[in-house]
């Protein structure tokens, strides 16, 4: 009985030290993203946190193709991970119907510090808002501005004088007007035809009048737009079947291209990847006698997991992330090219990146056409902008189609 006695005291002595261990542990949090380009830095942003905080972050990535399947793998299965990058609009939104997203319309900063119009990307139809804003990214052309000087060429103000720019280009012989591809098949469809697409049909207003189905996406502000994406085809690169998205940057720092059709996110891959200095940008212009426009398309924000085990220390990181100083710091650590969503006089170094913000001035902004309502449309309209690339596919059958879509879209 005495070693009884004594083997149950031993035990709940050891149960006793194990629990005080545990809780003594530091807090480490996860964080999921696609972001694994710029991984390095991100994990600079999230030591800064813990100097301020004491509470480590680690930064784990997936692969981008991969990350909704992955992270919807992982917190179906209960190992997802505390926080996680939320993609805007109805994929961001799909997480947050199935219960996995913290409501963060409570989070202290949230609602005061930032506009309506950068919490609605990440706001069901219920008000609540699902993921804390972090940044935007932009729509432009980027150009070797040394083979432009040394050509005496200028940027083109609109879409006619841009196709003559590409003509004369190719009449010089020694480079490919520009650098764009079809092979990776979705910037083809996002950083090329729906970074266009605001000059030809406005902003959100407009844009609401075709997903209510008033406006009909064969009418001739879209079939203008389809017209002047395949005059623009015309000067791909010779076998711009196989050239795919990451050959872009490629083609342009080794002297083989003189633009190229992207987003801000890239402005850092020049100088990271290729040390190519001789780089500015150009907002893609619009026709004649159409309003400027940019695609200013909100990118990411930050969720909190509904069934983290350390649920305070999430929502302390995402009311910090809402935080003038929160949001300065993220911009001092995000890749270039990505733009703070909060209202706050955020500064940002990076020449480049500054430059090309600089661009929304004067232009209507809108987020890419389909994201906010129209997302079932995407492969079929990507598979019409590479049948017009090849040339298996007119403008007006393109139009046509979506239009046809459109409608099947509105009717279920």
């Amino acid at each position: 009985m005495k070693k009884l006695l004594s083997l149950l005291v031993a035990i709940a002595m050891l149960l006793s030290l194990m629990a005080a261990a545990t809780a003594q542990s530091p807090v480490v949090l996860t964080m999921g993203s696609w972001e694994n380009t710029a991984a390095a830095v991100i994990q600079e942003m999230l030591d800064a946190y813990k100097e301020v905080s004491g509470i480590e972050i680690r930064f784990e990535p997936t692969q981008a193709d991969q990350y909704n399947a992955a992270l919807r793998l992982q917190l179906d299965n209960g190992t997802g991970p505390d926080l996680f990058y939320s993609r805007s609009y109805a994929t961001g939104q799909e997480l947050h119907d199935a219960g996995f997203n913290m409501n963060c319309s409570e989070i202290p900063g949230v609602l005061e510090n930032f506009a309506p119009s950068s919490l609605e990307p990440w706001q069901a139809d219920d008000g609540i808002v699902f993921a804390v804003p972090v940044a935007a990214v932009s729509h432009v052309v980027y150009y070797n501005s040394a083979y432009f000087e040394e050509k005496g060429l200028s940027t083109p103000e609109t879409f006619e004088e841009f196709l003559a720019l590409c003509e004369e280009i190719k009449a010089f012989g020694d480079m490919y007007p520009l650098a764009n591809g079809i092979a990776s098949e979705w910037d083809i469809l996002e950083c090329v035809y729906l970074g266009m697409l605001p000059n030809y049909v406005g902003g959100p207003e407009e844009r609401a009048l075709y997903e209510a189905g008033s406006a009909k996406m064969n009418d001739d502000k879209f079939l203008k737009s389809l017209e002047d994406f395949a005059a623009l085809t015309k000067y791909f690169p010779d076998g711009f079947e196989s050239v795919q998205y990451g050959d872009g940057p490629a083609l342009m720092a080794t002297g083989q291209a003189a633009m190229f059709i992207d987003g801000s996110w890239s402005s850092g891959t020049f100088a990271r990847m290729y040390d190519f200095s001789d780089i500015g940008a150009f907002a893609i212009p619009a026709p004649e006698g159409f309003t400027p426009g940019m695609a200013f398309h909100p990118d990411y924000a930050i969720a909190g997991n509904s069934a983290t085990k350390y649920p305070q220390e999430v929502k302390d990181f995402l009311a910090w992330i809402a935080s003038p100083e929160g949001a300065q710091n993220a911009a001092n650590h995000m890749p270039q090219g990505f733009f703070p969503m909060i209202n706050a006089p955020i500064t940002m170094d990076d020449e480049l990146s500054n430059g090309i913000l600089g661009l929304n001035e004067g232009r209507t902004l809108d987020a890419r056409f389909i994201w906010p309502r129209m997302m079932d449309l995407y492969s079929a309209m990507r598979s019409n902008l590479d049948a017009i690339a090849k040339g298996e596919m007119t403008a007006q059958q393109a139009a046509d189609d979506f239009a046809k879509l459109q409608a099947d879209l509105l009717s279920k």
